[in-house]
C-alpha cells in the first residue's frame, strides 16, 4: 500500500492527487475493517477526542474499567496495551494507519479484552482512520488552536475533529453515549449529535472542588472523589472518565477507588522523584492553553521552566505566545531544542523569545538545558520540563531521529547532581 501511494504521488498531477488521496485512505480503512472482520463490533469501544487531555482521560478510563474487573485494551499517545501486554507507543502517531487500528482491535479480541479505549485525532480523521470503528461512547474533552497549518484554519481543524463525532453518530452500537465538556464552546456541537444518551460534564456542577500541585477533589454522585494528579485540568479529565464510566454501568464507588489509586501518568504532569528537595515535572504541554494550565497548577511554587515551544514547520503562530506565558509565570525560563525537523532550531528559540519581555536563557542542547534548570532549583521550587512528554525521539533535519526521553534524562541528571553533592 505504501508503494502504491508513492507511485501515485510521482505520476498523478497534484490537483488530481488531492482528490484521490481521501478515497485511497477511505479504501484502506474499509479494507482493514473487512480483513479483520470488524473487531470493534465484538468489544465495548470508547473513543476520546479533543485537543488536550485525551491520553490522560484514556488512562483514567482504563484504570476504572480494570478496577471493575474488565480486561482492557488501550491505544493512545502514551502506549499500546492489549490485556496484560503493554508497550510504549514509539511511533509518534496516536492513530496509526494502514490497518493498524483494526489489527489492534482484532488482537484485543483475541487477547480476551472486552473494552477498548482509543484516542482519536483530527489528523487521523483527515485520513479516515476513524472510519468503520463502531463506538459505544465518545468523549469530547475540549478544543484549542492546534495543527492550524496542516488543516488550514482553526475552523477547519474544528470541523476535522467533529468528523469523529459524525462517524460516531453512524455507529451501529446501541445505546450510544456522547460525553462532552459543557464548558467548551465546541461542546454544543457534540451534545447536539443524534444519539441515545447525551451527557454534558462541567466542574461547576461538581462543587465543592479544589486543585493544586499535589492533586485535588470534586463531588461526583454524592461522593468526594480525590485524585493525586495536579491542576484543574486533571479534575476535568477525571470527571470526563467518571461520567462515561458511570453511564456504561460502573458503580460510583468503583470509580472513586480507581481514580484514587492513580499516582502518575507517564509524560502528563509526571513527577520525577529521586530524593531531591524540589519538584520536577515532565509534561507534554504543547499548546498555549495546556502550558498555562500547567503553570497555574504550580502557582504556589517558584518555577524554573524548560521550554521548546513547537516543532519545526508547524503552528509557528504560537511560539511567541508560549514564550510570553513562560515569562509571565516562571521565575526563570530556559529555551531549548525540541523537534526542529528541517527548521533551524536556534531560529525557533528566537521566535519563542520574541514574545518575552525579559531575555531568557537559551541552551540548545536539551540535556544541558535540563541539567542547568535542575542546578538552579532551590528547596521547594518546581522545575517544569514541557513539550516532549513521552515522545521517544527528537526529530531533526533530513528525517534524523535522536532517541530521547525527558524523564530518563531528568532522572540521570538528578542522580548525577545528588551523587556529586554527597561526595
Amino acid at each position: 500500500m505504501r508503494k502504491l501511494k508513492h507511485m501515485l504521488e510521482r505520476i498523478v498531477p497534484e490537483p488530481l492527487l488531492e482528490r484521490l488521496l481521501p478515497l485511497y485512505h477511505l479504501s484502506l480503512a474499509y479494507l482493514g475493517a473487512v480483513f479483520y472482520t470488524h473487531p470493534a463490533r465484538k468489544l465495548l469501544v470508547i473513543g476520546v477526542t479533543g485537543t488536550k487531555g485525551k491520553s490522560s482521560t484514556a488512562e483514567m478510563l482504563n484504570a476504572i474499567f480494570e478496577e471493575a474487573g474488565y480486561t482492557t485494551a488501550v491505544l493512545n499517545s502514551i502506549r499500546i496495551k492489549t490485556g496484560a501486554k503493554s508497550e510504549p507507543n514509539l511511533m509518534r502517531m496516536t492513530m496509526p494507519g494502514r490497518f493498524f487500528i483494526q489489527k489492534f482491535l482484532f488482537d484485543a479480541v483475541r487477547a480476551g479484552c472486552t473494552v477498548a479505549i482509543l484516542e482519536m485525532t483530527s489528523q487521523g480523521a483527515a485520513q479516515h482512520r476513524h472510519r468503520f470503528i463502531d463506538l459505544d461512547a465518545l468523549i469530547f474533552t475540549n478544543l484549542a488552536p492546534e495543527h492550524i497549518e496542516s488543516h488550514g484554519s482553526y475552523e477547519e481543524y474544528a470541523n476535522a475533529k467533529f468528523e469523529i463525532g459524525r462517524e460516531f453518530a453512524r455507529s451501529k452500537k446501541r445505546p450510544r453515549i456522547m460525553v462532552a465538556n459543557a464548558d467548551d464552546e465546541q461542546g454544543v456541537r457534540y451534545l447536539s449529535l443524534s444519539v441515545e444518551n447525551v451527557l454534558p460534564f462541567s466542574l461547576s456542577a461538581c462543587k465543592p472542588w479544589s486543585a493544586d500541585e499535589r492533586g485535588g477533589h470534586f463531588n461526583f454522585d454524592g461522593l468526594d472523589i480525590s485524585i493525586n494528579l495536579p491542576g484543574e485540568f486533571s479534575l476535568k479529565n477525571a470527571l470526563a472518565a467518571a461520567t462515561t464510566s458511570q453511564a456504561l454501568g460502573i458503580q460510583s464507588t468503583v470509580i472513586m477507588k480507581a481514580l484514587g489509586k492513580i499516582r502518575t501518568i507517564p509524560g502528563r504532569a509526571e513527577r520525577i522523584e529521586a530524593g531531591q528537595n524540589f519538584t520536577v515535572v515532565i509534561d507534554y504541554a504543547h499548546t498555549p492553553d495546556s502550558l498555562e494550565a500547567l503553570y497555574i497548577a504550580y502557582a504556589k511554587l517558584r518555577k524554573i521552566c524548560v521550554l521548546g515551544a513547537t516543532g519545526g514547520g508547524r503552528d509557528m503562530w504560537k511560539r511567541p505566545v508560549m514564550g510570553a506565558l513562560a515569562a509571565q509565570y516562571c521565575a526563570s525560563v530556559i529555551l531549548t531544542n525540541e523537534d526542529p525537523y528541517d527548521e533551524n532550531p536556534r531560529m525557533i528559540a528566537d521566535e519563542v523569545a520574541s514574545g518575552m519581555k525579559r531575555k531568557p536563557e537559551i541552551v540548545m542542547d536539551r540535556r544541558e538545558a535540563i541539567r542547568h534548570a535542575l542546578s538552579r532549583a532551590r528547596a521547594g521550587d518546581a522545575v517544569l520540563i514541557t513539550g516532549k512528554g513521552t515522545d521517544p525521539c527528537i526529530c531533526g533535519a533530513n528525517g534524523k531521529q535522536t532517541p530521547w526521553s525527558d524523564a530518563r534524562v531528568a532522572r540521570e541528571e538528578l542522580a548525577r547532581m545528588l551523587g556529586a553533592s554527597e561526595v
